[in-house]
């Protein structure tokens, strides 16, 4: 449909947009229809005058602003059927007694101009096919011709006034072309703000998300949301798993990622000044009760330590960590803070890691 002129709005010169989609091509400017406005105000004015210049019809007509056109750009049904006459082309209000004794189908016809308010817009046959060239849509819009009939009754009963346009219009490239082949459109276009509109409702909904989100999760000052942060919370949630996992293979892989993080939480806890509060998430143990955390932790640390003694004939003494097994063994849990067991369970997890290796070493 690129063969097609097709004029998009621009502030109040609908009237002006609608001519030229009509005759398909730049035909009239603004100058030229205020010209045409401002001889039909003087023919009415030397009209008014014939009953007296000093009559109060007169005076009153002076007064009042023009009836043709105004400053925003409006022209009235008289300057668009003068600008037409140019052209040879007359306007007959559609299902009037004038056309109804014509008996003309409208699908039989070439075009229309429709009226509603102040706006104006062309519907013209191009080709074989109808064309919508309403100046607010993004492009024209393809009418079948059994939709045309229900499209122009619609326009009527939403107060639209219609007129047909009777007459030989100016030969056009879009007409010539479309008389040899026909177009399909797969989606209507939309209306020119359309899509500003559109983006700007899926602005708003990110926004409404995003505040949402805020709402449930709120930043006191307190948390850490950088990503030690992130890696400490990891560290919980997989200490918290490594408790009941049964597969040694999987124990090793995450005693090897929990120490790492734990590394990183521990430099990071040591950078921190002394009057920053922790992060309230660091409690998350605490749905459980002490009892049943005891528990957990002395059966994991027996299992740990069951393996240090398998294989601490393996170990030099320079490989030995720096807190012993027998230390937690005789308080695993006990009267020990939440930070240090989390530590005393990242030493025994380095620990496991160094005797697997050298056990796979002496194998």
């Amino acid at each position: 449909m690129e063969s097609i002129f097709h004029e998009r709005q621009e502030g109040s010169l609908c009237a002006q947009h609608c001519l030229n989609n009509l005759l398909q091509g730049e035909y009239f400017s603004p100058v030229e229809l205020s010209s045409i406005a401002q001889q039909l105000d003087e023919e009415e004015r030397m009209r008014m005058a014939e009953g007296g210049v000093s009559s109060e019809e007169y005076r009153t007509f002076l007064q009042q602003p023009s009836v043709n056109m105004d400053d925003s750009g409006f022209f009235s049904i008289q300057v668009i059927s003068n600008a037409l006459k140019v052209w040879g082309l007359e306007l007959i209000l559609f299902n009037s007694p004038e056309y109804q004794r014509l008996g003309i189908d409208p699908i039989n016809e070439k075009s229309f101009i429709c009226n509603y308010k102040e706006h104006w817009f062309t519907v013209r046959k191009l080709g074989k096919q109808w064309f919508n060239l309403n100046s607010l849509l993004m492009g024209p819009e393809l009418i079948s011709d059994t939709y045309l009939a229900l499209f122009l009754a619609q326009l009527q009963q939403e107060g639209y006034s219609i007129f047909v346009v009777k007459g030989d219009l100016p030969d056009c490239e879009a007409d010539q072309l479309l008389q040899m082949i026909r177009v399909q459109q797969m989606q209507r276009p939309k209306l020119i703000g359309e899509e500003t509109a559109q983006s700007r409702d899926q602005r708003l909904l990110r926004s409404d998300v995003d505040q949402a989100i805020e709402v449930n999760h709120p930043f006191d000052g307190t948390g850490m949301l950088d990503e030690d942060e992130e890696n400490f919370q990891r560290a919980l949630a997989l200490s918290r798993q490594e408790i009941d996992m049964e597969d040694e293979e999987a124990d090793l892989r995450r005693a090897i990622q929990l120490s790492m993080q734990g590394s990183r939480r521990s430099e990071f806890l040591d950078s921190l000044p002394q009057n920053v509060p922790q992060s309230p998430h660091t409690s998350q143990t605490d749905s459980l009760s002490s009892e049943e955390l005891r528990r957990r932790r002395q059966a994991y640390f027996e299992k740990q330590q069951q393996q240090l003694q398998q294989q601490d004939r393996t170990l030099d003494l320079h490989d030995k960590p720096s807190l012993s097994s027998s230390t937690l063994e005789t308080d695993p849990g006990g009267d020990m803070s939440e930070e240090d067991m989390l530590q005393a369970a990242m030493n025994m997890s380095l620990e496991s890691v160094r005797n697997h290796l050298n056990t796979e070493e002496d194998k």
